[in-house]
């Protein structure tokens, strides 16, 4: 029974967060309910699992450090542009992420997302110069930043669970 639950978990994860990118692109927005969703999941798969992938304080700790960074990047930024540049939404998944990934995991996602978020705006620059020979002023571009993450997030849960058949069955 255990077991179910473990694998539902991850399988609603990856769920949770191809909807949460399908939004952000279409709205620019995380619902708070998909994302606590999503931490819930987490918190459920830890126990389910027993904690052997990462220990109550990992996790609260990776929920601190994913979001705690990502929160430090946003009033920084935010301050240099006088707008918003990252929406709390894009920090609280980070913190939900934690809760998944712990803290070094955490980094990993953030690290991959931010590429992908980097690669997704080099896309929509090219293909808008491409389409209306208008060249893009990278500095005003706008692109949501939950679909990157959520990809970084999901490639280093693969990265860290992949052992999840034995570890379930041993």
């Amino acid at each position: 029974m255990i077991e179910i639950i473990s694998i539902s978990c991850l399988v609603g994860a990856l769920v949770i967060l191809y909807v949460l990118s399908v939004i952000d692109l279409r709205e620019r927005l995380l619902p708070n309910e998909l994302v606590m969703g999503f931490a819930t999941l987490g918190i459920v798969f830890h126990l389910s699992t027993y904690f052997i992938y990462e220990s109550l304080t990992n996790i609260v700790l990776g929920a601190f450090i994913g979001g705690g960074i990502l929160y430090a990047i946003r009033t920084v930024a935010n301050a240099i542009y006088k707008d918003d540049t990252l929406g709390l939404g894009d920090v609280k998944l980070l913190v939900a992420a934690g809760l998944w990934l712990g803290p070094q995991s955490v980094l990993v996602a953030m690290t991959i997302g931010a590429l992908c978020g980097l690669l997704h705006g080099l896309w929509i620059a090219l293909y808008t110069k491409i389409k209306s020979k208008v060249s893009v002023n990278l500095s005003k571009l706008s692109i949501p930043a939950g679909p990157g993450f959520a990809i970084g997030i999901a490639i280093a849960g693969v990265l860290k669970f992949w052992t999840i058949t034995t570890v379930l069955w041993p």
